[in-house]
Formats: C-alpha cells, sequence, structure tokens
C-alpha cells in the first residue's frame, strides 16, 4: 500500500509541476539576444542596455531585498557612462515562497512584465522553470574570463553568489562541546531550523546529504564517534539500510538517511533565522543549538543579556568532525519573454564582474560572490578599534564574526558545508524527497 501512494504522490507531483506551465515555447529573439550579450564586455552592454532601455523601466523579481540597491547602482553606473539615461530597475520580492507561480504566470501573461529573476532553490529552478523553458541562462565573457570563476559549479545555472547556514550553538556553561555533526542530533537535541515548507533550501540540503561526495562525510564522521555514541546510532542506521537500497543510494546511504530522519524528526521549527539568532545567543538558552544563516550574527545588539560570545560556530573548533552546515545559492536568470533582454543582460553582467554590483551582498559576512576576484574580505569582522594604553588597537572581540571565506567553508576537513547542486536535487526530488516529506508526518 505504502508504495502505490508513493507512486500516486510523484505522479501528482509531477501532473502539478506540468500544471504550472509545461513546456514554454522558447522565444528566439530573447535567446539570439542572450547568445549575443554572451560574447560582450560590460561596457557593449551598457551600450546595448542604454539603447534598448533610456526611458524605461526594467522590472526584476528577486528573493533578495537587496537587488533593489543593486538596481540603483546599475543605474547610476549607466548614468555615469551615458548622463542623459533615464532608465530604472524597478525590484519587488515576492513573499512566501511565490516566486515560481509569479514567473509562471508572467510568462503566459499577454503583456509580460519581468525582464529577469535572481531566484533560490536549485531543485524547482531546474524543474519548473529551467527545463520548462521559462528562464534562460545567461554567462557574462568577463565573468567566464575572471581568475577563479568556476563554470561547472557556478555557471549553469548562474550563480550571483553561494551563502552558508552554519551549526552554532549556546556555549554559556554548555555541558557539550558538539564536536561532531552527530552529536546535533543526538536524543534529547532539538537545534532550531527553519521548517522545510516555508523554507525548501532546507530540504535540499537534506536531499544533498545522500549524493555519493557527502552521505561519505556523514559515514566517517559516525566512524568518529566514541564507541558508546556508536551503540545509540547503530540501530536507526542499520534500520534504514533497506530503504537506502530501495532509493538508489550507495552503501553509505544509510548513514546519511539515519542522520537525516532523526534531524528532521527532533528539530525546533521556526519562522526564520532572525528570531533563531536572537534566542540562540542568550545567556538564557544554555545548551541550545542552531543551523542558521551565518551573517545573523551581523545584527546581533550587545547587551547584558546578549551577546554573540554565547555562541560558538561549531565549525571553528579544532577537532570538529562532519559537515559545519550547507551553502545555498541564488541563481541570476532572464525570463524567456523579457521585454528588455539587453538590459537583463547588463544588469546581470554588472552584479557578477563588478565590486560596485555585488557590494549590496557583498559588504556583509557569510555571502560569497560566484567571482572570488569581487568577494570583500571578513576575516576581521569581529575585531573592534580599541585604546590600549593610549593607543588604538584592533581587538579580536568577537571571533565568531571573522569569517573564513568560501575556500575554507566549502574545504574537506574544514567548513565541510554541503553544497547545493541543482541537478541532483531535482533528480532526488521524487524519491529522497518524498520520504524526508513523510518524517514529519
Amino acid at each position: 500500500m505504502k508504495k502505490i501512494i508513493s507512486v500516486l504522490s510523484i505522479a501528482l507531483l509531477l501532473l502539478a509541476i506540468s500544471s504550472c506551465g509545461g513546456k514554454s515555447e522558447k522565444n528566439n529573439a530573447v535567446l539570439k539576444v542572450i547568445k549575443e550579450a554572451e560574447g560582450m564586455t560590460l561596457d557593449q552592454l551598457f551600450e546595448k542596455a542604454y539603447q534598448e532601455s533610456n526611458g524605461k523601466v526594467l522590472k526584476g523579481l528577486g528573493n533578495s531585498s537587496r537587488g533593489k540597491t543593486a538596481g540603483e547602482t546599475f543605474v547610476e553606473a549607466m548614468k555615469a557612462k551615458y548622463p542623459d539615461y533615464t532608465g530604472k530597475i524597478d525590484w519587488s520580492q515576492p513573499k512566501n515562497n511565490t516566486i515560481f507561480d509569479q514567473l509562471t504566470n508572467d510568462n503566459k501573461n499577454v503583456n509580460p512584465e519581468f525582464s529577469m529573476t535572481l531566484i533560490q532553490d536549485g531543485a524547482q529552478i531546474k524543474a519548473k522553470m529551467i527545463d520548462t523553458g521559462i528562464l534562460h541562462n545567461f554567462v557574462p565573457k568577463e565573468w567566464k574570463e575572471s581568475a577563479g570563476t568556476d563554470m561547472k559549479e557556478n555557471g549553469n545555472p548562474l550563480a550571483l553568489q553561494t551563502l552558508s547556514k552554519v551549526f552554532m550553538y549556546n556555549n554559556v556553561e554548555a555541558s557539550n562541546n558538539f564536536l561532531n555533526v552527530w552529536d546535533f542530533v543526538k536524543e534529547g537535541q532539538s537545534p532550531l531550523f527553519m521548517g522545510l515548507e516555508s523554507e525548501p533550501i532546507g530540504k535540499n540540503f537534506l536531499l544533498m546529504l545522500t549524493h555519493e561526495k557527502y552521505s561519505k562525510v556523514v559515514k566517517a564522521a559516525y566512524d568518529a564517534l566514541p564507541e558508546t555514541d556508536k551503540a545509540y546510532f547503530k540501530p536507526i542506521v542499520d534500520g534504514l539500510e533497506k530503504t537506502a537500497k530501495e532509493l538508489g543510494l550507495n552503501e553509505n546511504g544509510k548513514y546519511a538517511l539515519a542522520w537525516i530522519k532523526l534531524f528532521v524528526s527532533q528539530f525546533n521549527m521556526k519562522t526564520d533565522d532572525g528570531p533563531i539568532s536572537v534566542d540562540l545567543v542568550k545567556k538564557s538558552s544554555k545548551d541550545q543549538t542552531g543551523l542558521l544563516v551565518y551573517s545573523k550574527l551581523r545584527s546581533i545588539k550587545e547587551t547584558d543579556e546578549s551577546s554573540v560570545n554565547n555562541i560558538t560556530v561549531a565549525a571553528y573548533q579544532d577537532g570538529y568532525t562532519g559537515f559545519g552546515g550547507y551553502a545555498y545559492k541564488h541563481y541570476l536568470q532572464v525570463l524567456n519573454n523579457a521585454p528588455l533582454p539587453w538590459t537583463a543582460c547588463a544588469f546581470i553582467a554588472y552584479m557578477v564582474t563588478t565590486k560596485e554590483g555585488f557590494h549590496p551582498w557583498g559588504k556583509d559576512m557569510g555571502g560569497y560572490s560566484s567571482n572570488p576576484a569581487i568577494n570583500q574580505d571578513h576575516s576581521m569582522d569581529g575585531y573592534v578599534d580599541e585604546v590600549v594604553n593610549g593607543e588604538t588597537k584592533k581587538i579580536n572581540k568577537f571571533p565568531a564574526k571573522n569569517d573564513r571565506g568560501y575556500d575554507w567553508w566549502t574545504g574537506e576537513g574544514k567548513g565541510g558545508l554541503i553544497v547545493e547542486e541543482p541537478v541532483y536535487c531535482a533528480s532526488v526530488t521524487f524519491t529522497v524527497g518524498e520520504w524526508i516529506s513523510s518524517l514529519r508526518n
């Protein structure tokens, strides 16, 4: 019976995706613009944008409100080059994960409004937007030519940035140092975490744990546990061996499924990372743990009750084993029926090839451009100026805010973030994804 229900569920989900828009007829005019644009410099794209959108408004839709600021600086850059430019960027941010419906409906509209989007959730982007022809990829020439960019990792679809969600724990009289990622799913642990339905990127993280690359990491962390902890987890791991085989996973899949099952069953669901960070840094939150956006630490107000120093970033500890959290991405795409495709391409290129274009995101810790040349250094964000013996010195007052950067966070044996891959996530959405969804029911 369970198998029948599973098959029916998959069929219904496939039907839902097809009803979201099906296969869109590709707009050859827009595709032609993208092809030409990929051979142009930013200056050349600015010229095309000037010719196309002077006196007009480009509408963008994105998961990040900072796109509005980027749009304003883009217009300023256009005016610096063309003083009589009067074009504008109208940026809007959807709520409650409605961006896919909005883009699908706009694609069907007789008079489409949106030209480009900044979007997250690789699994849905692949299945609902790219495979259906609603969104098209544009890779700027100067991005490809910039030192350190990786077409395989960040070019298809084009990533604006990678963002980190990391494990932290309250260290006030802590009874556990959480030196192993399995410590977060021990009996009695309830990490603060956003719900899988309210923020699907969290589900993508769990899907990625079953990837051969990352299930190996989960297994290695299990092997490093004390024997008493192994004895607790072993029956759970062994009980999922059959399920792992049915889901087509490799020999380490059962370890990934065990960790996922415990985490999903035990986490304390919250609606947003902001309240999680505020709660976690309180003196009164003894032994509380969380998996949240790293950059939230920048907003903590220091008081007698709350301090960044009341938490420890788990992966920053010497001897930490396993993965330190996960990484998701913001992707930039051109709409199939974009009214202003040249301007969309110019705006996208501006955000991924210039420091000014990425600054709305790059100014804070925890977000890393897909173009290393335009990243900002946040390795000393925890330092503050203090006067010592009449001399101003930089003091490392908040070590947790000293961001070690993308290479460290994604490095094996270092931060070890689980990095989202849209193709893999989409491929297991209706198998592993269905199993994960059943765990909270």
